[in-house]
């Protein structure tokens, strides 16, 4: 009885490992979808969510593409920048947005970073920036360092010694591997090796 106690316990829990992952990604993609096609109302269910989709692509072709339309948004730009108060929180979103997508993405130069010498304990970062002497901090350099499992992180300053660029994986890669706590890239990794070889 034990035994197919312990069978069912097993195949309940291998069940989970297996459905969590596609049921939570559905859930996200699903809440994703609700909210954005909610912002349009009174319109057939779908629908709101094109006219979003539609409406933002437009923009950001013509924000990019054309003259007037990039003048527009470098001024609307400009007055949320020079504007007391809001400034600090329209540039605060500004960075962050630009650090993860667009032409400008600051979070693509990954490096090891040496956090503990007697144990020698190295991390994985990304250097955001290069050079800290404009801030008193000569020959160091400002990492930042992803949370595993979180969207948090944050930013040490370090020698320059104590970094060393991760030659073996993208900057896409590296944040795989720094967010999944070291699994995804390792494996993936492996898996090409293989097959390399």
């Amino acid at each position: 009885m034990r035994r197919i106690a312990s069978i069912l316990l097993r195949s309940f829990l291998q069940g989970l490992i297996l459905l969590s992952p596609i049921a939570l990604t559905g859930y996200l993609l699903f809440t994703i979808f609700t909210s954005v096609d909610s912002l349009v109302p009174s319109m057939p269910r779908g629908i709101g969510f094109l006219a979003i989709i539609g409406t933002v692509t437009v923009i950001g072709y013509l924000g990019t593409r054309f003259f007037v339309g990039k003048w527009l948004f470098d001024s609307f730009a400009y007055l949320m920048s020079h504007t007391p108060g809001v400034k600090y929180i329209y540039s605060s979103i500004r960075d962050v947005v630009t650090s993860f997508v667009g032409d400008k993405k600051r979070f693509n130069e990954a490096v090891w970073v040496r956090v503990n010498e007697n144990p020698e304990i190295w991390r994985i970062g990304f250097l955001t920036r290069d050079d800290m002497g404009n801030m008193g901090m000569a020959g160091k350099v400002a990492v930042y360092l992803p949370h595993a499992y979180a969207i948090s992180g944050w930013v040490i300053v370090v020698d320059r010694a104590n970094t060393k660029r991760v030659t073996n994986m993208t900057s896409g890669e590296a944040m795989k591997f720094a967010v999944s706590g070291g699994i995804t890239t390792v494996d993936e990794l492996e898996q090409e090796n293989e097959k390399e070889n």
